[in-house]
């Protein structure tokens, strides 16, 4: 019944007192060992709740909640085998920690020297990132550079969480974070239109890409940039930027991913790299992340699970074939979990081993070629010996598909009708159809049946819903025209506000209206 930012606040506040309180206390040791064993019992309590009968919000506020209290319970223990003893120890200064300040009403979070008041900005019900040793050392190094008044600068491969750790440490501090990604397109007059409303809002600005801008233009984004984080030192409250007066909000703040080493990427300036404080990501502990995401989705055995969803991986990227859509990274693990989540949800009955197996075979199988998909089942069952899951029973929606085969005068092979469900739309977003050159033809009978079989599928379930629509979208547009937000006029300095909406905007309209395609 509460909003979710302020449930997990709280019980950030409660859990920070809990352990202060117990490495007060004449015998540490032992106080710290109460506590934890007190988190364990409140995190199986919140895995049983997760698995009932939740509203979509509810679920994920929990869901939230056990993220953050696995990390909590893991400080708890790491701390017991240091042998913290003092409230000033670094292990205990280095985490985040919330109070309360009772002369001010604000809640104070706290690392190592620097010192935040929530921000109290509405951010809804989001998920929480699943927190490392790396994220930690994130974290550190962009408070400190937020309490020195300069800017934090992530850098290193893609999927290492550079983005994600940025947005979720504005979650933790209550301040909307916007991410942006940049490109050569961009000039110093727009970046100056965004560091000014930055600095009016008190909002982030996470400029994914940051070396993607020309070096031209980044020499002055680093001027402006200076006359902001000048103004934040000497603690002003309204400032000169660009021959404008205009106030300054002092939670705003910048950062700046990149990618070294990638093709069409500039090396900052010293004037510019003067301005951010650098931090190196290397790949997340796949390991610990799934763990924990299972056990936010109410798995019982989430440590053996996830060690063998991640040795299938790490077996599937080493001897499956390489192909450009093939992704066993990050990103794929995670929506594999979140996957595992839903069909855990939707079939109590069935054992977890199964349930994961079902969720990495319904992400991965159907991007496969035929020779990796014979290694690819080799190894769930080197994984998951004896382990028997059982077919999927896809009903109407089958039956649909076969009679549609029918009425077109196509054959049935059962690889065919297969490859047609597989393609279901509550498994992601949209579909991509990859096909050999003069194979349109088959490639469109195909798409065809199966669009048509799910329209029907879904006209029968929703009834009162209008028929589904098709828009083709040529791949071939001009890329920076075709994009919503286009600013080619904003560029040419025609003023504020004249950004284009680009090609693609009217249809994107159009797709997400009520009764959209």
């Amino acid at each position: 019944e509460q909003p979710a930012q302020l449930v997990l606040a709280v019980s950030q506040i409660y859990w920070c007192r809990g352990v202060e309180a117990a490495i007060l206390s004449k015998d540490t040791d032992v106080a710290l060992k109460g506590f934890y064993e007190e988190n364990v019992s409140n995190l199986l309590a919140l895995t049983k709740i997760v698995i009932g009968e939740l509203t979509k919000l509810s679920r994920k506020i929990i869901a939230a909640l056990i993220t953050i209290d696995v990390h909590a319970r893991d400080i708890v223990a790491d701390m017991i085998a240091k042998r913290v003893t003092e409230l000033n120890d670094f292990n205990w200064q280095m985490q985040l920690r919330y109070g309360y300040d009772e002369d001010g009403d604000d809640i104070i979070i706290r690392q190592v020297n620097a010192k935040f008041i929530y921000a109290y900005e509405y951010l809804g019900a989001q998920s929480r990132l699943v927190v490392t040793p790396m994220t930690d050392r994130c974290y550190m190094t962009l408070t400190g550079a937020l309490h020195l008044k300069l800017g934090g600068a992530p850098a290193g491969p893609a999927g290492t969480g550079k983005t994600e750790t940025t947005k979720d440490l504005g979650k933790a501090l209550g301040v909307n974070c916007v991410v942006f990604n940049c490109g050569d397109n961009l000039d110093y007059k727009f970046m100056g239109k965004f560091f000014s409303g930055l600095a009016q809002c008190g909002a982030w600005a996470c400029f994914d890409e940051f070396n993607r801008i020309d070096i031209e233009v980044l020499s002055v984004v680093a001027q402006q940039l200076l006359t902001i984080q000048n103004a934040l030192k000497a603690k002003l409250t309204r400032f000169h930027f660009e021959g404008r007066e205009m106030r300054l909000v002092p939670t705003c703040g910048v950062f700046i991913t990149m990618n070294p080493g990638y093709a069409g990427r500039t090396e900052l300036p010293d004037n510019l790299k003067a301005l951010f404080r650098p931090m190196a990501m290397m790949i997340p502990d796949y390991g610990l992340v799934a763990e924990v995401m299972l056990f936010s989705e109410g798995f019982q055995d989430s440590k053996t699970l996830s060690r063998k969803m991640v040795k299938l991986y790490k077996l599937s990227s080493e001897q499956l074939s390489q192909q450009d859509h093939y992704d066993f990274g990050m990103r794929a693990v995670k929506s594999v979990l979140v996957m595992a989540g839903s069909l855990k949800r939707a079939n109590p009955d069935l054992s977890e081993d199964v349930v994961l197996i079902r969720a990495m075979r319904d992400s991965n199988v159907p991007k496969f070629l035929v020779d990796d998909l014979e290694l690819f089942q080799n190894i769930i069952s080197d994984l998951f010996p004896g382990v028997v899951v059982p077919d999927n029973d896809y009903g109407e929606l089958e039956v649909a598909v076969r009679a549609i085969l029918e009425q077109r005068l196509l054959q049935q092979p059962e690889a065919f009708v297969i490859k047609i469900i597989q393609q279901r739309m509550d498994r992601w977003t949209g579909i991509n159809a990859y096909q050999e050159r003069g194979d349109r033809h088959h490639s469109r009978q195909e798409v065809g049946c199966f669009r048509r079989a799910c329209g029907r599928d879904l006209d029968r379930e929703h009834e009162h819903s209008p028929g589904r629509q098709l828009h083709p979208l040529p791949s071939k547009w001009r890329e920076d025209q075709a994009q919503p937000g286009h600013h080619e006029n904003a560029f040419r300095g025609a003023g504020p506000g004249s950004g284009l909406p680009g090609n693609r905007e009217p249809m994107r309209h159009g797709v997400c209206a009520p009764g959209g395609a």
